[in-house]
């Protein structure tokens, strides 16, 4: 996930559906993943902006895979969106799976690669698979509890703390809260504390190292079962 479009163009902006608007109104409905289908099937007919889709891996993954290749290893994307993290993973040895809540988004990461390996999933975080629980040597979140509100975001940790198999390695990435001013920011995305980040730290999880990043507007964190 992403703070804002990069895109600027007020005209542009008027004709699209903006994620905000799509998140207040599935809040409202009592369903915080609700707004990511629709944001996706708005953004397949043009009328929509993923803001967080860049069309290329997150810069930080990808310095941390050239050091660590996979060697058949498992791992586990949280919101896969359109697959960029997902095949950087595949690439760098490791045996991926990739997991949305939004079809549309499966759907289109797997267009994008027809002739990949990665695991493609439609899955929500607050209620993943059963078979998930300790079972990946890499889990990689980066920038999607942040889209939650606080209140479910307890719920949203403790599933990517249970997917860490023993010895594993979490990263997890979210825009700083330390970094804006909170009394006038309007989400999503909700940006997570220090004190957030380091509560994936749970379930015989530890933590390993956080640090600020990208000019301390983000944290980006290593944990280990």
């Amino acid at each position: 996930m992403s703070t804002q479009p990069e895109t600027t163009d007020s005209s542009e902006q008027t004709q699209t559906t903006d994620d905000a608007t799509l998140a207040k109104a599935a809040l409202a409905a009592g369903d915080p993943t609700g707004w990511f289908e629709p944001l996706y099937v708005a953004a397949e007919s043009g009328d929509a902006v993923v803001p967080w889709a860049r069309g290329e891996p997150n810069r930080e993954l990808a310095a941390w895979a050239a050091a660590h290749p996979g060697d058949g290893r498992r791992a586990l994307v949280v919101g896969s969106a359109l697959g960029d993290d997902p095949e950087l993973l595949a690439a760098a040895g490791y045996v991926t799976t990739g997991f949305d809540v939004a079809a549309t988004a499966v759907a289109a990461a797997r267009r994008r690669f027809p002739e990949s390996t990665v695991d493609y999933q439609v899955a929500d975080l607050l209620a993943p698979p059963p078979e998930w629980h300790h079972a990946f040597d890499l889990v990689v979140e980066i920038i999607n509890v942040q889209a939650m509100p606080r209140d479910v975001r307890p719920k949203a940790v403790a599933s990517v703390a249970g997917f860490l198999a023993p010895g594993g390695t979490a990263l997890v990435s979210a825009v700083a809260e330390e970094s804006i001013d909170t009394a006038t920011w309007s989400g999503p995305p909700w940006p997570l504390s220090r004190a957030e980040v380091e509560s994936f730290a749970q379930d015989g999880v530890r933590l390993v190292g956080i640090e600020p990043i990208r000019e301390n507007t983000r944290w980006w964190a290593e944990f280990t079962r």
